[in-house]
């Protein structure tokens, strides 16, 4: 009985990490997105006022 208890809590352990680091990177990839498009931004500026 301990043995299946210790399994389940582990199981649901690793579930709630890895939909965490899911959620981190998701996250993450947005911030970077979100840089690339000022970087674009600044870029179409600095091209329209040569």
């Amino acid at each position: 009985m301990k043995n299946r208890l210790f399994v389940l809590v582990s199981a649901m352990m690793a579930s709630m990490f890895a939909l965490s680091a899911c959620n981190t990177v998701e996250g993450m990839g947005k911030d970077v997105e979100r840089g690339g498009e000022k970087v674009q931004d600044a870029a179409e500026s600095t091209k329209k006022k040569m």
